[in-house]
């Protein structure tokens, strides 16, 4: 089973939680995944009704590189309305970049094994919906960051993500 079936999975099993898990929705924490730039899992940690800290967990693969990314954030929350919010924040990140070996066969050369790690500054804007009678909400957000050991670059490749949050 690869890793988005069982974070669909996850989630799937969130929104059906019992009801008597309603009565937590001021909960301060909050577990979920998050698709997008970061895909992985989150936790987000409420300080107070404005400020809250999170921490996002990655893991990316494709036929030439692996990723590991561990984000963490300091958030800024503001009201909308009763169930919507906006935040925003700033933090770091630290993980890793392997790159597989592989051979080019335009050019016949072969790539080698190389790893590298990874260390950036991090910024998120967001806004976020609670769903009336339930401990879930949802967020779309913006998140790019600067990585300044890898290429010193902003990166705002695919920055969007999507999260489904559990409050318990």
């Amino acid at each position: 089973m690869n890793q988005t079936l069982r974070s669909l999975l996850f989630v799937a099993i969130l929104l059906f939680v019992g009801k008597d898990s309603f009565a937590q929705l001021d909960s301060q924490h909050a577990i979920g995944a998050r698709f997008g730039s970061a895909t992985g899992f989150n936790y987000r940690y409420t300080l107070s009704p404005d400020r809250a800290v999170e921490a996002i967990m990655s893991i990316q693969s494709n036929s030439r590189t692996n990723r590991f990314r561990f984000v963490g954030l300091y958030e800024f929350h503001k009201p909308i309305s009763d169930d919507f919010s906006w935040y925003y924040g700033f933090g770091g990140s630290i993980g890793s970049y392997t790159q597989k070996a592989y051979r080019d066969y335009e050019n016949g050369r072969d790539y080698p094994k190389d790893s590298e790690i990874a260390l950036s500054i991090d910024g998120i804007i967001g806004v976020e919906y609670k769903i009336p009678t339930t401990p879930v909400s949802i967020s779309l957000d913006l998140k790019p960051y600067l990585d300044f050991i890898q290429e010193s670059s902003i990166r705002l490749i695919d920055p969007f993500g999507f999260s489904v949050r559990y409050k318990f």
